[in-house]
Formats: structure tokens, C-alpha cells, sequence
């Protein structure tokens, strides 16, 4: 794909995704495959006419959308956005295209928390891609290192994958540092709270940042965890996430799958 089509992909995703504050149907008309697009938020209707059916009612509520972070990887855009939708909310939303035409979208919602361990907030950092010659390498990273410590496959390697405490951390309950993490979940074992990713269903990657979307339980329930890392010379120097509980199977309005 070249930069000019790529270029085109996300100036689509950024119009449809900021028509859901202003309103304004064109781009969802325009972008939108009308027969094709299959809806992964499970609260949502299938279809393009259930989201051009939404937009008054989202005006009505004040919806705000600011999007921090695009990265595009083939037919895919990921964003990385602040809301303001019944609270204050950061989200990630994936579209995937084809033959110009949005065919595919999911995301994750999570409410914003404003103070934590690190003093970062869960959408501050650095916001311009660099390194697009190591994309391949860096996809590579994320995805050994989330099979091998989040999905627990090689626990032992964790520390090859940082710059010995170096990690700046956005998670909203987590301080920086391998030793932040390490605190985190060592808090989460002592409160018998469960923390399990069970599989990673996608990875999306532009220069040195990568976004992985994968499933698991959180303190029993079923779980999308989605987490944005920054690579920095081979190693994992950033991290931000968004966790969402998933439906259960009675609340949802369509039967498609969540990832």
C-alpha cells in the first residue's frame, strides 16, 4: 500500500470517527460500506444505518471526541481518542477497509481515571511516529512479549524486554518501572483479584508504537484488554491501555464476535 492510500485510510477513519461529535452523516455515508460493515462493539446494532441512526442522540448528549494517536498498518487504522460520552472515557476504535470502504470496526472503552501511581494520565506521551523502517521488528516485540509474559507462555524473559526500570506507564492504576508492574499485580494477587490475557487476536503496528487487542478475565470476568507500546531501540519504553468487560451474551445487540 502506498503512503498516499494509507494517508487517505486515516483521514477517513478520523472523519467518521469525529462525526460522531459533530453529527454530520457524510463521512459515515460516504466511508462507510453500506451493506458490508460488521460492528464488533457489542452494545452497538450490525450495519452502517444503526450508526447513522445514533448520531442525533450523540449530538444531544454533548459527545466529544479527541483523537491523540492514528496508526495505520495495511487495510487497518487504529486511534487512540479522549471522549466525553456519558463521562469522561479514553477509547481505542479499529477500521479495517476494503477497497476504500470501512468493512470492519472494534474498540474499547474504559472511564478516564484522573490520578495515578505514575502521574502520567491514561493519554498524554508522545503522539508523533517515528521509525517506520523497524515496524516489522517492533510488531515482533510486542507481540513475543505479550504472548510470553501477559499470556504467561516464558515468564522468566520479562526483563529482555525493557531498558532495565525505564518504562513510562499509563495504565491508570499502575506506577512506572518494571518495579511499578511488578507492585501492580503482586497488589492484584493479595486482593485474590484474577489477571489473565488467554489470547491475542490482533497486532497493529506503525514505526515504534504497537497496539495489540486480546482477550482474558479480570476479576472473573471476561475481558478486552487493549494495550498501546512504544519501542524504543528493540525495547519497551512506553505503555498505555484501555480494559472493558465484555458483554454478556443477554445485552448484546448484534452476534458478531467482540474481536
Amino acid at each position: 500500500m502506498t503512503l498516499n492510500n494509507q494517508n487517505e485510510l486515516v483521514l477517513k477513519a478520523k472523519a467518521v470517527l469525529e462525526s460522531l461529535e459533530s453529527g454530520n452523516p457524510k463521512a459515515i455515508t460516504n466511508y462507510i460500506h453500506p451493506d458490508q460493515y460488521v460492528q464488533h462493539n457489542l452494545a452497538l446494532s450490525n450495519g452502517r444505518a444503526a450508526m447513522l441512526g445514533a448520531l442525533d442522540h450523540l449530538k444531544e448528549i454533548g459527545t466529544k471526541v479527541s483523537i491523540k494517536r492514528i496508526l495505520a498498518d495495511g487495510d487497518y487504522v487504529a486511534l487512540h481518542s479522549e471522549y466525553d460520552f456519558f463521562g469522561p472515557k479514553i477509547g481505542f476504535d479499529i477500521f479495517r477497509f476494503e477497497n476504500g470502504l470501512i468493512v470492519e470496526h472494534w474498540d474499547n472503552l474504559q472511564d478516564r481515571v484522573e490520578k495515578t501511581p505514575s502521574h502520567h494520565t491514561m493519554i498524554d506521551g508522545p503522539v508523533m511516529i517515528k521509525d517506520i523502517d523497524k515496524t516489522d521488528a517492533n510488531k515482533v516485540v510486542v507481540k513475543s512479549y505479550v504472548e510470553n509474559i501477559l499470556l504467561g507462555k516464558n515468564p522468566d524473559l520479562l526483563t529482555s524486554y525493557f531498558a532495565g526500570d525505564q518504562y513510562i506507564q499509563h495504565s491508570p492504576h499502575v506506577a512506572d518501572g518494571l518495579s511499578g508492574l511488578g507492585a501492580a499485580l503482586q497488589g492484584l494477587k493479595e486482593k485474590n483479584i484474577e489477571f489473565q490475557y488467554t489470547q491475542v487476536h490482533q497486532v497493529i503496528g506503525q514505526g515504534d508504537f504497537v497496539l495489540t487487542a486480546s482477550e482474558g478475565l479480570f476479576d472473573g470476568e471476561p475481558t478486552a484488554f487493549y494495550d498501546l507500546f512504544r519501542v524504543e531501540d528493540g525495547k519497551i519504553a512506553e505503555h498505555w491501555d484501555v480494559i472493558e468487560a465484555i458483554l454478556p451474551v443477554e445485552k448484546r445487540k448484534n452476534s458478531n464476535s467482540r474481536f
